[in-house]
């Protein structure tokens, strides 16, 4: 029996502040950030009961230890979601969180659900180096030698691009400092205050007599971004992962913790509900690129998704391309001619933070308030490399 394919609205987005790693969030488990951010988005649609949520797709990079067990369903168990309420974990490393969105508004679009939550969570404080617990990979992978640099790190994929599509340092320290006053700017004039549900973060503190004091920290803001950083300081950071390399701690991605929740519905779970649509989901594409150069990954899927939503890249008026590195984000906007003023407007990840599987989750809670803020914006795009050499976009339009 043959179904019609149906519209996928976003009707709320909450997400955590985003904190540096071993910062704020550094004795948070990720499963109690996606909780957290759970029961946010599930507060701004009063009218919804949760039985009828069909599923809960979490995005996570490092599906193991605090964040194994399924932390999807973890998570919604202690938000208090129903038993019935199942959830998954999916991975596709820096674009779970988009992936999320994109296959809960698939299971919409194809009548399977008419409400669905997408969401993301990483702690990469609680991951050490980055790559979990214990990292096995296929030895047979690198028997080709365009595969060996999945071994290498993505700092080194950067350095590569650098040299490919000619991005200076002097170029990619300017866009880090950028992303920093953007970013900066945008939380002293409370841009993200709709988006962000402030964490109390509780610390056990010895005091006098040997007590025990609890200390709770409200953590309303993201830790990254400086708004002392300048030119100047960014110049004195050596290269981290080449000798006579440009890419520099200053100029990448900070490693972080975080979470956001999306929720989904249909025309049907909109009238059921009387929730009201910000945003309609229009178009997704992942691509594959050499792992060499990840970094380049929006190249190829930027492209298919605009032909996917049938519109011209000059209709997008808001962009959230992941930061990965400065070299990677600068490559792509001059090889797409992409607009610098729409790319990141209040930042980006060198600033932000980029907590890996949430990143795309946050990113479009992000979007979704500036549609909510912005009438003038019609379609928005989120866009990113991934590690191992892939690319993938996301398009909505406003409702």
């Amino acid at each position: 029996m043959s179904r019609q394919i149906q519209d996928a609205y976003i009707v709320a987005a909450a997400r955590t502040p985003v904190g540096r790693r071993n910062g704020a969030f550094r004795h948070v488990r990720p499963d109690d950030m996606l909780a957290h951010a759970l029961r946010a988005v599930l507060a701004k649609v009063p009218g919804l009961d949760p039985q009828d949520i069909g599923d809960v797709i979490a995005g996570c990079a490092m599906p193991e230890a605090e964040q194994g067990m399924n932390v999807a369903r973890i998570g919604l168990l202690l938000a208090g979601l129903p038993e019935g309420v199942p959830g998954v974990t999916i991975n596709r490393f820096c674009a779970s969180g988009l992936q999320a969105v994109a296959d809960a508004a698939a299971r919409i679009r194809l009548g399977e659900a008419d409400v669905m939550i997408a969401a993301g969570t990483e702690s990469m404080s609680a991951m050490p180096q980055i790559m979990g617990n214990k990292v096995s990979i296929n030895p047979e992978i690198f028997a080709h030698a365009e595969n060996r640099s999945i071994a290498f790190g993505m700092g080194l994929t950067a350095e590569k691009v650098a040299a490919q599509w000619k991005v200076s340092r002097e170029e990619q320290d300017a866009f880090a400092l950028e992303s920093h006053r953007r970013a900066s700017a945008a939380i002293a004039d409370g841009r993200f205050a709709a988006e962000i549900v402030p964490y109390a973060v509780r610390s056990h503190v010895p005091g006098e007599g040997g007590v025990v004091r609890i200390v709770e920290r409200l953590v309303q803001h993201d830790e990254g971004p400086r708004a002392d950083a300048s030119a100047e300081s960014l110049a004195r950071l050596k290269p981290v992962f080449a000798a006579r390399g440009s890419v520099t701690a200053g100029n990448s991605s900070q490693m972080s913790d975080g979470a956001a929740a999306v929720m989904l519905m249909s025309e049907a779970g909109l009238k059921r509900t009387g929730a009201r649509p910000i945003a309609r989901f229009v178009a997704y594409s992942v691509a594959g690129v050499p792992p060499e150069v990840m970094g380049i990954g929006p190249l190829e899927a930027i492209p298919r998704a605009l032909a996917r939503a049938g519109i011209a890249q000059a209709e997008v008026d808001w962009i959230e391309l992941n930061e990965a590195f400065a070299a990677q984000a600068l490559a792509v906007v001059r090889q797409l001619g992409l607009d610098p003023v729409r790319v990141n407007p209040q930042g980006g990840a060198i600033a932000l933070g980029h907590p890996l599987g949430a990143t795309g989750a946050i990113r479009t809670a992000t979007l979704m308030a500036a549609m909510q803020r912005d009438a003038s914006l019609r379609y928005g795009m989120i866009s990113m490399c991934v590690g191992t050499g892939m690319g993938a976009a996301g398009i909505f339009e406003r409702a």
